[in-house]
């Protein structure tokens, strides 16, 4: 039992609250009538709920995002029919703008915009207390980090052994991009850099081996950047097998962090780069400031000289971008040899403002989550769902690693030699034939490559068959496709039954 239940529907189960962490964390002398409850978005309403009342807390609080807004909503509005004496606390992303337009901020008790880490302990003192007279909606004054309790002792040996385990040395983002929630947060704040280290010496001690670092600039104080990477790369010594990911600002790489980027093995290091687009009027409409030269400097040496997995970013959809500026973005990327490329549909974010140019560029968006744009001036609504379901098959074929070599035929051996016109005449075949963008398997996947390779583009069968057979073996099978064994050297056109282990998802991208 605890008077406290602090809860969230994570994505996944694989995801660890790490907002829920830093709520109890710095609740003070009340973490011990306090406890977390982590659910999952694919749970049921009702056994989230016979779960939250077994526990017969005094106070719920409850993490709301993009990700589970409706569901948390549903949540709410049960809890309350079924004990209207709980006190419902909401806070989170989702619920910190625009709020009085939501269903949830009519439900809960109370709601607290912005973070919440010292916010909610306060509220939950004066409530446990007995006053009556605390407001429904609560701005939280932005905490300095020195002021806060650190979470990482919360993270148990489930998460350490299971779990995307969140850490972050620092808050905030110093840009503006008009799409962007961390736009609203500023400014950027650190963590006291003795104590964050101290921590991820202990969860390494403890065990941990992949940290998801949520900084939205870590390159952006170089002397905190070198610190970080410089003890992680003693730490490789006796712990050879760390990953982490960082979000990079994508044209600030000086010399100082280059040197020490390019001594860390292969797979240790995954940086995601946003670069939305490369397109200058665009990036002045939304108030991005990015210089495209130092990128392209930057991404080249990531690439050839370092072990760095670089994933990328682009956006469809910004405004005064057509599908043809998108796509010539997107070529300037793949010549770039990023090993994956995300191709993601703006999202207009509560609180963003983004919504400026809705009149002028004609943005439509949709309005329940995620708030995926719907058209605009110039892309239409058709043009918007073939890019998704471009970008839905480039997850599937590109970025999944599972067909390095085959990829580059899509365009290699097609007129114009376009990446994106390329690929997404292949989408479209692709969805004319399967009629969905997802649950494609394997093996029938690799055959509709061949076909489209052999049959629409004419390519050399037996070029084409080799090429998918080398990718088809690095993915671990040890069979060889039916499809492929005539066009195949003899040696190889028996099934194979060897042992293969198949590499993390990383190494496939290692042509």
């Amino acid at each position: 039992m605890a008077d406290i239940l602090l809860t969230t529907l994570n994505a996944r189960f694989a995801h660890a609250s790490f907002g829920l962490r830093y709520l109890m964390a710095n609740l003070g002398e009340l973490r011990e009538r306090a406890a977390i409850l982590e659910f999952d978005i694919n749970q049921q309403t009702r056994d989230m709920l016979e779960a939250i009342l077994a526990r017969n807390p005094r106070i719920v609080g409850i993490g709301v995002y993009i990700w589970n807004i409706t569901q948390s909503t549903q949540l709410i509005a049960d809890l309350k029919r079924l004990r209207p004496n709980i006190i419902v606390i909401a806070g989170g992303p989702e619920i910190s703008y625009e709020t009085q337009e939501q269903e949830l901020a009519k439900l809960a008790d109370h709601i607290i915009t912005g973070e919440a880490d010292l916010a909610f302990a306060a509220l939950c003192r004066r409530l446990l207390a007995g006053d009556t007279s605390c407001e429904r909606i609560i701005a939280a004054p932005l905490p300095q980090m020195e002021d806060l309790a650190l979470p990482y002792d919360l993270y148990d040996q489930r998460d350490i052994e299971h779990r995307v385990v969140y850490v972050e040395a620092s808050r905030g983002c110093p840009f503006k991009c008009e799409f962007c929630l961390s736009s609203l947060d500023i400014p950027v704040r650190n963590a006291p850099l003795d104590a964050f280290l101290d921590a991820m010496r202990n969860l390494i001690d403890r065990g941990l081996r992949q940290f998801k670092f949520v900084d939205r600039t870590f390159n952006l104080n170089i002397a905190i950047g070198k610190r970080i990477l410089s003890f992680f790369l003693d730490q490789l010594e006796s712990v050879p097998d760390l990953f982490l990911h960082f979000e990079m600002i994508p044209d600030r790489l000086p010399e100082a962090l280059r040197e020490l980027i390019a001594r860390f093995p292969a797979g240790v290091l995954q940086f995601e780069v946003g670069i939305q687009t490369f397109d200058e009027g665009v990036m002045q409409l939304i108030s991005r400031k990015q210089d495209n030269a130092k990128l392209e400097d930057n991404l080249r040496f990531l690439r050839e000289e370092t072990g760095v997995h670089v994933h990328a970013d682009l956006i469809v959809g910004l405004p005064g971008e057509d599908v043809a500026g998108f796509g010539r973005g997107f070529d300037r990327l793949v010549a770039m040899k990023p090993q994956e490329i995300q191709v993601g549909m703006l999202k207009r974010l509560r609180g963003t403002p983004i919504i400026r140019h809705d009149e002028t560029w004609g943005m439509k968006y949709s309005p329940t989550p995620p708030y995926e744009i719907l058209q605009t001036k110039l892309i239409d609504f058709a043009q918007i769902q073939q890019m998704r379901r471009f970008a839905k098959y480039w997850d599937t074929v590109a970025n999944s690693g599972n067909f390095v070599k085959t990829t580059p035929l899509l365009w290699e051996c097609s007129a114009g030699g376009s990446p994106f016109e390329g690929f997404a005449r292949f989408s479209e075949w692709l969805y004319e034939r399967v009629g969905r963008h997802h649950g494609i398997a394997l093996t029938n996947l690799t055959e509709y490559l061949f076909r489209y390779l052999t049959e629409e583009l004419n390519a050399d069968a037996g070029r084409v068959a080799q090429v998918i057979y080398d990718d088809y073996q690095r993915t671990g099978r040890s069979d060889t496709p039916p499809f492929l064994r005539p066009h195949l050297p003899a040696e190889l056109r028996t099934v194979d039954r060897r042992a293969i282990t198949a590499p993390r998802r990383q190494a496939r991208h290692l042509a």
